[in-house]
């Protein structure tokens, strides 16, 4: 299963709106010092001003500046959704290629705890463990990387186990290369572009878990994220305050996730060849 991603994601017009929106996301995190105007946790006694030249989209309730939050928002949400993503797919291929090489006895208790995994109400696990871990932004990269490679170590493993069948891999056993060996120099290479777009769905999906933890209250109030700035503004819709506070972080995290949506239904060929010729429309 040899694709070329970026061949993937170039010839398809889905594939390129997502790459556009992804990047203009990725700029406003990368240039959040530039472009925003004021310190966005900053409290002033301006609070709750409509938008203006000095405060593009107004003031929330202490005084804070809202566009400066929501150009700051990207950079939380890229943070926890890349190094989510890269642990999660770090343990996706090291799970699922062992069980698929190993196989026997370990094969089986790898697989039942995926299973216990996958089957658990994963919001409820989170709220609950937050409680033990905290809520600074480190516990809740480490508890979204822990929560969520079970998917990818099953998808993994079903491929692993037809790659270790073929003749370079047979032929690399017959010379002595043990499992590790294997693992490191045929398995995951081949397995690369799947390992892609497990690593794309599981950002989005990072971001929209750690929005959904933020929204709920769990999360360190002191870093600014857009599911924060939601459930802030929530409790004074009655103002009307919600055109520049909760809809601009709404539009935000949406284009975000349609973004990512797309890059990854551009690539999903590499999961069913059979989508190939939807996917490039």
């Amino acid at each position: 299963m040899h694709l070329d991603p970026k061949r993937e994601v170039t010839h398809s017009s889905v594939g390129r709106l997502g790459i556009a929106l992804f990047l203009l996301i990725v700029l406003m995190a990368v240039f959040a010092p530039l472009l925003a105007n004021h310190d966005p946790i900053e409290q002033t006694i301006h609070s709750l001003e409509s938008p203006s030249l000095n405060h593009l989209l107004g003031t929330n309730h202490v005084g804070q500046d809202i566009w400066s939050q929501l150009v700051h928002g990207a950079r939380t949400s890229l943070l926890v959704g890349l190094l989510v993503a890269l642990l999660s797919t770090i343990l996706s291929a090291i799970v699922g290629t062992s069980a698929a090489l190993i196989g026997g006895l370990y094969d089986r208790i790898v697989m039942r705890i995926v299973d216990a995994f996958i089957v658990m109400p994963l919001l409820i696990v989170m709220i609950l463990v937050s409680a033990y871990l905290g809520a600074g932004l480190g516990a809740t990269i480490l508890l979204l990387s822990l929560l969520s490679w079970q998917g990818g170590a099953r998808i993994v493993r079903s491929q692993s186990l037809s790659l270790k069948e073929r003749v370079h891999i047979s032929a690399a056993r017959g010379f002595g290369a043990n499992k590790l060996y294997i693992m490191r120099r045929h398995l995951i290479p081949d397995l690369g572009t799947i390992l892609i777009v497990d690593f794309i769905y599981s950002v989005r999906r990072a971001i929209f878990l750690q929005a959904g933890l933020a929204f709920i209250g769990i999360g360190d109030p002191n870093i600014v994220s857009w599911g924060t700035m939601m459930r802030e503004a929530l409790d004074w819709i009655f103002l009307d305050v919600w055109r520049w506070w909760l809809l601009p972080a709404g539009i935000a995290l949406s284009l975000t996730i349609v973004s990512i949506t797309f890059i990854g239904h551009a690539l999903e060929p590499a999961l069913d060849p059979r989508l190939k010729d939807e996917a490039n429309v």
